[in-house]
């Protein structure tokens, strides 16, 4: 699906991402006080640290902020992801360290991840496919790299199985941030990878003995 473009009519584009950068970290604090409908874009340019007037030089309405959000999650897991395969392409340990890095984003991001299922309902009719597809596309990641290890022999999986296995990467990630009233007093994220990963990977090899 075509990604929208979010129109700012400064030029300068490390310019416009440091803004955003800034514009997101504001408004995400305020999104999860007030929710989205009542956070308005005055209170979100002074969270920003700059005026109303600044804000639009950056976006053009507040759902432009939510769908900021949502695209920078899906850009930090998929970079974070792929950036250190390389060599461990195809084998088990390079499906390990995928996990690890999807996990570790979400850690970094919760707030956005925890902001993003809570207002994801918000967009518009228009925004709303390209974000729904963009979870898709995290799921897609991890259904790359199991394939990979199947084609390599280090995994047996049908195509429905590695559908469904990556769905489940994707949403024990997102448990950390859901869930981090309790989790996080009960695991560090090293302790919570490490099960996670184990229980994960257990199910496989156990089926591949079989």
């Amino acid at each position: 699906m075509k990604k929208r473009e979010v129109i700012a009519s400064v030029k300068d584009e490390k310019l416009v991402k440091k803004r955003r950068n800034e514009m997101i970290k504001g408004a995400i604090s305020l999104f999860k006080q007030k929710g989205f409908h009542q956070t308005t874009t005055r209170e979100i340019a002074k969270a920003s640290g700059f005026s109303i007037g600044t804000l639009y030089e950056y976006i053009r309405k507040k759902e432009d902020v939510l769908y900021l959000v949502c695209d920078r999650i899906y850009d930090e897991v998929r970079e974070r992801t792929e950036q250190d395969l390389g060599a461990h392409h195809g084998t088990i340990e390079g499906l390990r360290r995928a996990i690890a890095h999807y996990f570790r984003v979400v850690d970094e991001l919760d707030d956005e991840v925890l902001v993003m299922y809570q207002e994801v309902k918000a967009l518009s009719k228009e925004s709303l496919p390209y974000v729904l597809n963009k979870e898709l596309d995290m799921a897609a990641i991890f259904e790359h790299i199991l394939r990979a290890c199947v084609e390599s022999g280090a995994l047996q999986l049908s195509e429905s199985e590695i559908r469904l296995f990556a769905h489940n990467i994707v949403v024990l990630g997102q448990m950390w941030a859901f869930r981090r009233w309790v989790l996080r007093k009960m695991y560090t994220l090293d302790e919570y990878i490490e099960l996670q990963t184990k229980f994960l990977l257990k199910g496989i090899m156990e089926k591949q003995r079989v």
